[in-house]
């Protein structure tokens, strides 16, 4: 048995941790034999010095193993999940998640909250009056089961290593690290019994991973880790160096995921990313034998309503309104304070700082400082204009949604200083930089 400091400095030293320090970092992190500055020194340390593989493998399994582990031998079709590693205004996974089991895969999708200045599902999620992120494993089976999807957060007994360790990363500066997303992730995902997963790794200056290398070394971290532990893993990076789609907040991305799953509204880099991740899953799970094949599938549900009609039946089996999809402010909060953010000069919108603008929708309590701390689901940005638009002076460029005037005029001199103009037109980074 080794006391916690002397772990620490094992690794502060830039030691490779046996599998019994991992197991007694891990059982410290649960039984909180770690405390919080320790578990905070703990990720600074991996943070600084890293891991190798062996050891991210041990931690994800001993994360993993940490609490209920879930398997599925009562279900005749796939389950596969999709994760991303978080970027601002990323809401995929709702509409992910319909469009795959309305084509007949199970998708249980355990989903995280906001980390820093990325925003989570589950916090998304809790817009919706009424809606329970934390039913109980026998309820999450029952409506995976019925449905074919079920978005959750992770339980109490789900991992919880990694939910106290996730909660402490977020306010020590120490969510990019490498090993730690990698364990984090999976101990999450193979505790909910895979088959297949299909990874977005975010790159951009609105993503952990500001640049391709750090993007495609996560990537790689990610799938080798648990293809290793024998789910059939697959990565793709696409780009934040824009918010993806028009709005970012929570009750505002609910309200463009079912603007989307109706067809009122569909973002095309956003439909783009969509589209990709959710080919990914239906090919790797044998649903579809082309991208041809997956996406006349994904179309078909799209047009036919299906997908929203299963969304909406999930939010309401989750203890939401059952008409969400035809009314969704009826059952969420709007913002008092509702202002444009005008373009200060003619020119091309040609670069966009997407961290500040995640930042912003922070400082407007639209997500944490503080670990466990409540936050306003009401306030963030839409009608947000993509990068390489062609606006005039005074021309509305986005919506900042505050709770008091102070807090929207403040947020929209931060996204105006997150916007650049500039004569010429830009070169638009692509949507999807790489399959790994």
């Amino acid at each position: 048995m080794y006391i916690p400091q002397e772990i620490i400095r094992a690794k502060r030293d830039g030691k490779k941790l046996s599998e019994q320090q991992i197991l007694n970092f891990v059982d410290g992190l649960v039984t909180g034999k770690f405390n919080d500055a320790q578990v905070g020194s703990m990720a600074m340390a991996i943070f600084q010095q890293g891991m190798h593989t062996e050891e991210i493998v041990q931690l994800t399994h001993a994360m993993m193993n940490s609490g209920d582990v879930i398997s599925w031998p009562e279900l005749d079709k796939p389950v596969v999940d999709k994760h991303s590693t978080g970027g601002v205004g990323d809401k995929v996974s709702f509409m992910l998640a319909a469009i795959v089991a309305s084509c007949g895969a199970y998708v249980p999708m355990i989903s995280g909250r906001g980390l820093g200045h990325t925003g989570g599902t589950s916090d998304k999620l809790e817009s919706i009056n009424g809606f329970n992120v934390q039913p109980s494993i026998s309820d999450f089976k029952r409506i995976t089961k019925e449905l074919g999807v079920a978005i959750i957060s992770q339980t109490d007994n789900l991992a919880p290593a990694d939910k106290r360790l996730y909660g402490i990363r977020d306010v020590t500066a120490t969510v990019e690290s490498i090993p730690l997303i990698t364990a984090s992730i999976l101990s999450k995902k193979l505790a909910a019994g895979l088959d297949a997963l299909v990874m977005d790794v975010k790159v951009g200056n609105g993503a952990m991973m500001q640049n391709i290398d750090d993007a495609t070394a996560l990537a790689k971290s990610i799938v080798n880790v648990a293809n290793d532990a024998g789910v059939n893993t697959q990565a793709i990076i696409t780009d934040m160096n824009q918010v993806l789609g028009s709005t970012a907040g929570n009750a505002l991305e609910m309200k463009e995921t079912v603007d989307y799953l109706t067809g009122k509204q569909r973002e095309p880099r956003l439909h783009q990313v969509t589209c990709q991740l959710a080919s990914a899953m239906l090919i790797n799970t044998n649903i579809a034998n082309s991208h041809e094949s997956a996406m006349e599938k994904i179309d078909h549900v799209l047009t036919s309503g299906k997908a929203a009609e299963l969304f909406n039946q999930m939010i309401a089996e989750l203890g939401g309104p059952t008409d969400f999809i035809d009314n969704p402010w009826e059952s969420m909060t709007k913002a008092s304070v509702i202002e444009d953010v005008l373009a200060s000069e003619h020119g091309y919108i040609s670069a966009m700082q997407t961290r500040d603008i995640g930042m912003a929708v922070v400082g407007m309590k639209g997500g944490r400082i503080a670990n466990g701390q409540k936050i306003d689901h009401s306030v963030g940005f839409d009608r947000i204009l993509p990068l390489g638009t062609l606006v005039n002076k005074g021309d509305v460029i986005a919506r900042v949604h505050a709770n008091d005037k102070n807090t929207a005029n403040n947020a929209k001199i931060q996204y105006e200083q997150a916007c650049t103009l500039s004569d010429s037109q830009p070169e638009i980074q692509p949507v999807i930089h790489k399959i790994i």
